[in-house]
């Protein structure tokens, strides 16, 4: 869910060095995309080489860190909201998850007009300026659901477009919201002011889990989650730029967005009762943390749509991995009451 509002934070360049060692970086993943690296599966960038080797999305969080003075607090209300909205904490795949197309150097552009589904009755020239010129893949085709997130990276020209609410009319590409992010690999990985798709604008590309990684058995960024109640919107923690929390009678101890939060990582993970995959994210969540970057109508986390692949007439990639499992009962098992949350606006430069 998003919310039109709130404002801009800065964006830290890189060395030279990192530049050269990115650049490096997303030629050998395209070189593995077009080889067909991992079978029954058209890789894609994976989202721990998009933006700046020293973004935040990408930081190791140190095992010896200060808390939050109410992380206690904060990590009760995770665990009531949890009960209280279905019990579990689900991993959000054809809805509610955003596809990634790859488009390559020599793609055809489109323009995608902004439609107004929110009834604004204006339409933001910024936004029409973004959106001029896109790379879309014939092939793409937004997230089920009512949502219709679509996402676009073209690693040639170091760029990312996300849309909300994507549609085709007449032959003509439209969405309600999103943005563009030039420059992302030289970039702390969030879209400029109010833009971006989601209500912090921290982008999908960023905090989504892919196929990719749970092959590999391990993922290298923060995870980004979405809570169903958090913290008025006049309060956030970097890197959100933007908010949509909602809390007008000011019931303590709600969580702002933006917050980062982990797994205590003295828990041993591997004696866990949990399946593999769950495994894999609470050790990603260990060493790389949590973000809070939206609401939603239950506690969740995105894996990159299977549209992503199933577009390339390859298979969803989801049922051979969790192996029968649903995708709400993947994290059973996984110790929420082991959480511990950040300070305000950690990592902040």
């Amino acid at each position: 869910m998003m919310k039109l509002n709130h404002h801009l934070a800065s964006s830290a360049a890189p060395s030279l060095f990192f530049t050269l060692c990115q650049s490096t970086l997303i030629a050998a993943v395209l070189a593995a995309s077009s080889a067909g690296a991992i079978a029954g599966i058209t890789p894609t960038l994976p989202t721990d080489a998009v933006f700046a080797p020293d973004s935040f999305w990408y930081a190791p969080i140190p095992k010896q860190v200060p808390l939050h003075a109410n992380s206690a607090a904060f990590v009760s209300d995770f665990l009531r909201q949890k009960k209280a909205f279905y019990g579990n904490v689900n991993i959000n795949t054809k809805a509610f998850a955003s596809p990634v197309f790859v488009a390559d150097a020599n793609a055809p552009v489109t323009q995608v007009a902004e439609w107004d589904c929110q009834k604004k009755k204006f339409k933001d020239k910024h936004l029409a300026q973004q959106w001029a010129a896109v790379p879309i893949p014939l092939h793409a085709e937004p997230a089920d659901g009512t949502d219709k997130e679509m996402a676009i990276y073209q690693p040639a020209t170091d760029t990312l477009w996300e849309f909300w609410q994507a549609r085709k009319v007449n032959g003509q590409w439209q969405a309600c919201w999103g943005g563009r992010l030039p420059n992302a690999s030289r970039g702390n990985g969030v879209f400029p002011g109010h833009y971006g798709t989601t209500a912090t604008s921290l982008p999908f590309i960023g905090g989504q889990i892919t196929a990719e990684e749970l092959h590999r058995g391990e993922i290298r960024h923060v995870i980004g989650i979405s809570l169903v109640e958090a913290e008025h919107f006049t309060v956030k923690s970097w890197p959100a730029h933007r908010s949509d929390g909602y809390n007008p009678t000011k019931v303590p101890n709600r969580i702002p967005e933006g917050l980062r939060f982990r797994l205590n990582p003295d828990v041993n993970v591997d004696q866990l009762k949990m399946h593999p995959v769950g495994k894999i994210i609470a050790k990603a969540a260990q060493k790389y943390g949590f973000v809070v970057w939206d609401k939603a109508g239950a506690i969740s986390i995105r894996a990159q749509n299977p549209k992503s692949y199933t577009a390339l007439g390859k298979s969803d990639p989801y049922p051979a991995l969790f192996k029968g499992t649903r995708s709400n009962a993947i994290l059973d098992g996984f110790p929420w009451d082991q959480l511990q949350f950040l300070p305000n606006d950690y990592g902040k430069p």
